[in-house]
């Protein structure tokens, strides 16, 4: 029963339920959005009303919600490793500021490229599942479809049975080659929008709720903008399952990006973009702000927690 309250009395817990309240916060709120970009980057054609009328026509609106479990069960812990892992690498990368300053822009950009890079190795396999799950059809509506999975698990243990470790963590690599540039973009543009919008709050902390919502908003836009091509090959690479179609259609991500272009041409890089970037400005405006809002809430009550400690103590 003593477990919890320790745990929060820490910055390390302090971090992890903040992150995983964002991170919660951030997938319930853009998860129909995130279904769509994923039918759009797998089609060959079709504009986003289109698709997105044919799934709800076909399969109800509950469909857009497919895969979440698998997201929503690892976001805790991704998103806390994600905001603790960036706070001690802000300050390693640039250790010249000093500690109660907030980090140099120079470190929030090396910090959170070295963070994506990290975060990919649990980020790689939810989004291979969550994908599989995303694209799978109703097997009544769709009678060529050969296996339907009845949800993450399922999926990750026919991931496991078919192709082993190395199946789960099919395209980890071009995971890493996303996730580090836009995480280092990622944090630098929140931090840089912040201190624009409400001077001085990086060092305070007295930004407002407009605030939290327009700078983790348009930072989440200016990371998937600078990454969505290598998003776009990273889908198609991971909703190909070999268990079903031998040999797989793309060999790697230098096939995949090569025969992408020639069937649909250099617009198909960039497919889905819209609905990427009107889901990015709402869920990480929800992430940071719902993050930034818990975090206070958890500082404030442990703040209350040690002074009433000192009072009975004395």
């Amino acid at each position: 029963m003593d477990f919890w309250p320790e745990f929060l009395a820490s910055s390390w817990g302090r971090e992890f339920v903040a992150g995983g309240v964002g991170g919660m916060a951030g997938v319930v709120s853009g998860y129909p959005l995130d279904t769509l970009r994923v039918l759009q980057q797998s089609s060959p054609s079709g504009s986003a009303f289109s698709i997105l009328r044919n799934v709800v026509c076909a399969e109800g609106p509950i469909a857009l919600y497919r895969g979440m479990a698998a997201p929503m069960a690892a976001v805790t812990f991704q998103n806390a490793m994600v905001f603790q892992v960036y706070a001690i690498l802000s300050r390693t990368c640039d250790p010249s500021v000093s500690a109660k300053d907030p980090p140099s822009y120079k470190g929030v950009a090396l910090g959170g490229f070295g963070t994506g890079a990290i975060q990919s190795l649990i980020l790689s396999p939810v989004e291979l599942v969550k994908i599989r799950l995303q694209l799978q059809r109703d097997a009544k509506s769709k009678p060529h479809q050969l296996q339907s999975h009845n949800g993450p698990i399922d999926v990750a243990k026919s991931i496991m049975r078919a192709e082993g470790l190395r199946g789960i963590y099919r395209g980890l690599f071009i995971t890493v080659l996303r996730e580090a540039p836009s995480y280092g973009l990622y944090f630098w543009t929140y931090e840089y929008i912040r201190e624009k919008l409400h001077p001085g709050c990086r060092k305070t902390g007295e930004e407002s709720l407009q605030t939290m919502l327009v700078a983790g908003g348009l930072a989440g836009i200016a990371s998937w903008i600078c990454c969505y091509p290598l998003d776009v090959v990273k889908t198609r690479l991971q909703a190909q399952d070999p268990s079903q179609y031998l040999p797989p259609r793309y060999s790697g991500i230098a096939d995949c990006f090569r025969k992408s272009v020639r069937d649909d041409g250099y617009g198909v890089l960039w497919r889905g973009l819209g609905t990427a970037v009107s889901r990015a400005f709402l869920v990480n405006g929800a992430i940071f702000a719902t993050y930034e809002i818990a975090l206070r809430c958890l500082f404030s009550n442990s703040s209350r927690a040690i002074q009433t400690e000192k009072i009975q103590s004395s």
